[in-house]
């Protein structure tokens, strides 16, 4: 039952995130990527403090140490992909940050010896197929923003492993909580360095801004933490691949973009990967299920 409500939840997140693609196209007319970067994690970051400043009251040294390194690597990532966006194009630097969903399962079994099943990376494998799709339009030659993109695939698939690995000891609310003040504390600073003011008197920017850091980020990173714990890492990967499906769903209901038989093929695939990932054989299912009948005797 936890893993199905964990599934659902995911599937919420990856739902949210597909329409930040939709936002965050409304907050580009306003803002430079950087100043979202800063204010989503700002917002988010304040909003959680605001929300749940009665469970940071003991908090201990190890989870700020934890939550810290998370919104290192969060901020990292989306730092990377910002500046991997400003020298190669948005259909590559889509398709590139995805490679993650095929690097979560091989880095957590390289590194944390998590177990590896041919089916989740079979699905993985359909599921970066399926986004090549719906992202790509050429691929040309490799440059120097590809490499920066690859880059955030590699620390964003490391945040899903190090959230996996950290909630075994940690409150997932709390957690969360400093991961995303860490990462906003990050985003003022290259925002002052950079010498980017952090508002403009601009009603729709700053609505699609707030949406971003009160949606995308704080109650989408809530829900990822909270239910990542009965989910492995891989199958999460996956789930929020879909992230892909609702921002083209978006798109060309808000953005009004042609529907393809190219995207409608992509969208099939990444729908494929994941129930591949999700897919339980008959006798697993039945072990499950004896399984809990045991324990409940």
């Amino acid at each position: 039952m936890k893993k199905v409500i964990g599934t659902i939840g995911l599937l919420l997140v990856a739902m949210i995130w597909g329409s930040g693609f939709v936002v965050s196209d409304i907050a580009l007319e306003t803002y430079h990527p950087l100043q979202i970067n800063a204010l989503r994690f700002l917002i988010a970051g304040i909003l959680s403090i605001l929300l749940f400043w009665k469970k940071l009251q003991h908090l201990s040294w190890k989870t700020i140490q934890k939550g810290c390194v998370l919104g290192i690597v969060l901020f990292a990532a989306f730092l990377l992909q910002t500046l991997g966006l400003a020298e190669t194009t948005a259909s590559k630097n889509a398709f590139l940050t995805a490679v993650n969903v095929v690097l979560v399962p091989i880095l957590g079994f390289l590194i944390y010896r998590f177990p590896l099943q041919r089916k989740t990376l079979f699905g993985a494998v359909f599921t970066l197929i399926g986004i090549g799709l719906i992202s790509l339009d050429h691929l040309g030659a490799i440059n120097r923003g590809d490499l920066l993109t690859l880059l955030c695939a590699v620390l964003f698939a490391f945040q899903i492993l190090l959230t996996s690995r950290f909630l075994a000891k940690e409150d997932a609310v709390v957690l969360t909580v400093v991961q995303l003040n860490t990462a906003g504390i990050l985003g003022l600073a290259f925002c002052l360095v950079a010498g980017l003011p952090l508002y403009h008197a601009q009603w729709q920017g700053n609505t699609a801004v707030f949406y971003l850091g009160a949606f995308s980020t704080l109650l989408a990173y809530l829900i990822q933490t909270s239910v990542q714990k009965w989910i492995s890492s891989a199958e999460t990967a996956v789930i929020l691949s879909l992230e892909s499906f609702f921002g083209m769903v978006g798109s060309v209901l808000v953005l009004h973009e042609a529907l393809t038989l190219k995207l409608i093929g992509g969208a099939a695939l990444i729908l494929c990967g994941v129930l591949i990932t999700e897919w339980q054989p008959k006798r697993t299912l039945v072990q499950m299920k004896q399984k809990g009948l045991d324990q409940e005797e």
